[in-house]
């Protein structure tokens, strides 16, 4: 039995936006960050407080999250590495911090330099100090499904960093496909394993589009009980690590597939369609979703029979 009501978190602001070679500006990001939450998402994650030496593009977390409107309902997130992003980003008043792990110990050391043992020894005050804070802690777990050093990543290996970061006192965890090379089989296995660990009503998707699967993935996923999953307006992001590796499941196809299904999520479609077109305008491109593509099309062609 499908679920009747899903939470679709976006992560276009910062899982999206920080793979751009060229510097968005902060009044953009917040503009953006704005559309979407008037859309109606119950969680947005907004930036990171990575060092601006590796992550430029999120040098201006502070003052995007200053920026921001707190809509009631949404709750707004940041991804914080170690201690000292926590500590920004408590100053910034956010809702929920995210950490970020790897299930492949090849990627950790490229990602982090460090192994995924000691990754999640890093976490450890980390958590502490949200919780001591009353924060939510989400867990991301990223390459569970491949990756591009290691080929395929074994599942007791995903487990593993499950049940370790469920230890840490994770609200939630995001099993990634990092690089989009996940089918639905290979969905369905992982999830009845791992919920095996950790419940299931707090694990989320988190799916990458390179070959064309996502989608199908969500609803393997839907199929196994999840309701939760993670998506980018217009389609951001992508993996520096693996060539040709697509960006997140375009936030405007998940809510086509799930209000489809007769599925609730609370976020109005056309308005993220709407938030897609203007940030997809300010990077110069067309957004990825094919969605978006349609129904914009479709939009101009009305109002051209309009005028005629």
């Amino acid at each position: 039995m499908l679920p009747t009501h899903v939470k679709v978190v976006e992560v276009g602001p910062r899982d999206g936006l920080q793979n751009e070679a060229a510097l968005v500006p902060a009044h953009i990001k917040i503009d953006l960050v704005n559309r979407l939450s008037a859309a109606g998402f119950a969680n947005i994650e907004v930036t990171s407080f990575v060092s601006p030496k590796w992550v430029p593009q999120m040098a201006d977390n502070a003052a995007v999250l200053a920026g921001i409107d707190r809509r009631p309902g949404t709750s707004f997130s940041a991804l914080t590495p170690n201690v000292k992003g926590l500590e920004n980003a408590l100053k910034c008043s956010v809702d929920e911090v995210v950490i970020f792990g790897s299930a492949s110990e090849t990627f950790s050391q490229r990602n982090i330099a460090c192994s995924i043992a000691e990754s999640i020894e890093r976490f450890r005050p980390l958590v502490q100090c949200a919780k001591e804070a009353n924060l939510r802690v989400r867990g991301g777990i990223s390459m569970v499904f491949g990756c591009p050093f290691e080929g395929d990543v074994p599942l007791r290996a995903v487990i593993d960093v499950v049940e370790r970061m469920a230890a840490l006192g994770c609200d939630e965890i995001d099993l990634a496909d990092t690089i989009g090379v996940a089918t639905a089989g290979h969905v369905e296995e992982t999830i009845h394993a791992v919920s095996e660990v950790f419940p299931k009503e707090r694990l989320a998707g988190h799916f990458h589009d390179t070959y064309g699967q996502a989608l199908a993935n969500v609803l393997a996923s839907l199929q196994a009980g999840i309701s939760i999953f993670h998506s980018a307006v217009a389609g951001l992001g992508g993996c520096p690590y693996a060539k040709g590796a697509t960006g997140n499941v375009a936030t405007e196809d998940l809510l086509y597939l799930l209000h489809g299904l007769g599925i609730r999520t609370g976020v109005d479609l056309e308005q993220v369609v709407e938030a897609g077109e203007f940030i997809s305008a300010h990077l110069g491109r067309r957004p990825v979703s094919r969605v978006n593509n349609a129904l914009t099309a479709k939009r101009l062609a009305s109002a051209e029979r309009a005028t005629c």
